[in-house]
């Protein structure tokens, strides 16, 4: 999504898990670009695996 800021945003369709959130995972991220905001998500997702090991 874009807001009317010019940001761009993106959110999860699902939820982490509680594990993931606990340690700090957010379900929607933000950036200034496509860039920043790629990086949110990555980071994201990152910090969900390290806290829920598949």
């Amino acid at each position: 999504m874009r807001s009317d800021a010019g940001r761009f945003w993106a959110s999860r369709e699902r939820p982490f898990p509680s594990a993931a959130e606990q340690a700090g995972a957010y379900r929607t991220v933000d950036g200034d670009n496509l860039r920043e905001l790629c990086q949110a998500i990555a980071e994201q997702e990152s910090l969900a695996e390290v806290a829920v090991p598949q």
